[in-house]
């Protein structure tokens, strides 16, 4: 890491300690993130556009510089708020960023870099979570624009959003890998409504909605690149959804470890302290062993995306452990807080809660699984 990563480092973490973690017991008590302030703030402090092109109010530096970034707001001991942050700056911005037009960055990614605007990403129904080809929300042309049809389910940042990135089928053939757009939709469009934020197992102050389109107009130019190339601009977004998830749960494992040691050399059991019994000393060991593999892979992974590399492959891996790992180490570390692990206050028990969908959203881990296999099939 350079100078220039050191100074990052230092001032995410600042916005973190300042911005963030003085509010987050009261943001997961009252289950709500206040979103348009909270975005407001991070633009202004330049986080909400690291990567993404000067032109459009961004740093426009490479990708190591935002998995430092990553790191840092991981720390603030809310995954809802390190994932409604995230959604802006790694899951729903990407293509936009790579593939649109100068006009539609303009309209959409500048203001949402700045954090005027909040946006979210629109894939996944309740008929198609992971199986991304079989998104059945429709676009036709009409006109100079398109008229969008369907819904989207477990959509983050769904409830404030003021735009969302959404995959819709724009041809009746081709295939579903070739019959695909992105658009970008603005959610105060006439058609458009959204359901009451939905209520999670985790991540409860994280807003999430379900989203409907009723014959909803947006221009032809609202399209992010060529037309029916959208399953291809979304695998690529993808990439850095998956890279965003394995760094973040990186961090957060880390702090699991960390606050079961401090409580297991605290608590006395039987004249000793649990974290002077070998068997779970040797198991903290174990787990801590296994982040930091996976902090190796997601270091390699970001090295290949910084030298411009294909790194669905590596991506997918890291997704694919970081997800194995979310239920693993939390479970295990809230098993040696005992009965204080199970309090629902309890910071293990949240970390608990809203890492389980490290395993579930962008890509379960079954479906990784299968990428993997697939990319080693093409080797023989």
């Amino acid at each position: 890491m350079t100078i220039e990563h050191a100074e990052l480092r230092s001032a995410v973490k600042g916005f973190v300690d300042r911005e963030i973690l003085p509010h987050v017991a009261d943001w997961e008590r009252e289950e709500r993130i206040p979103g348009r302030e909270l975005f407001r703030k991070a633009g202004q402090a330049g986080l909400l556009g690291i990567t993404k092109p000067a032109d459009y109010g961004g740093m426009g530096l490479d990708y190591s510089f935002n998995a430092v970034y990553i790191e840092e707001v991981a720390k603030c001991r809310s995954s809802s708020v390190a994932t409604a942050l995230g959604v802006q700056t790694d899951v729903c911005t990407p293509a936009l960023a790579m593939h649109g037009s100068p006009a539609l960055c303009r309209e959409f990614l500048a203001p949402s870099i700045a954090g005027e605007r909040i946006g979210c990403l629109g894939v996944s129904e309740t008929g198609a979570g992971s199986d991304v080809a079989s998104v059945r929300t429709t676009a036709r042309r009409d006109g100079g624009d398109y008229v969008i049809n369907g819904s989207k389910m477990w959509i983050t940042n769904g409830y404030q959003a003021d735009w969302a990135c959404v995959l819709v089928n724009t041809a009746a053939e081709g295939g579903p890998h070739r019959n695909k757009s992105l658009i970008v939709v603005p959610l105060d469009a006439k058609g458009v409504s959204r359901s009451a934020p939905l209520v999670k197992h985790g991540l409860r102050a994280s807003d999430t909605a379900q989203l409907f389109f009723d014959d909803v107009r947006v221009p032809v130019q609202n399209r992010i690149g060529e037309e029916n190339l959208g399953f291809r601009y979304q695998m690529e977004q993808f990439q850095e959804e998956r890279l965003y998830s394995a760094i973040r749960t990186t961090t957060q494992l880390e702090r699991a470890i960390e606050i079961t040691v401090e409580y297991t050399k605290q608590r006395t059991a039987f004249g000793e302290s649990l974290f002077d019994k070998q068997w779970i000393a040797f198991n903290l060991a174990s787990l801590a062993t296994e982040i930091e593999l996976l902090r190796a892979l997601w270091e390699k992974a970001v090295g290949a995306y910084v030298g411009g590399q294909d790194v669905s492959l590596l991506a997918s891996m890291c997704k694919l452990q970081a997800g194995k790992l979310a239920r693993t180490v939390p479970d295990q570390c809230l098993q040696f807080f005992g009965g204080q692990g199970f309090m629902w206050d309890a910071e293990i028990s949240r970390i608990a809660r809203d890492l389980r969908l490290v395993a579930i959203g962008g890509g379960a881990v079954e479906i990784m699984m299968s990428v993997v296999a697939r990319h080693l099939g093409r080797r023989v």
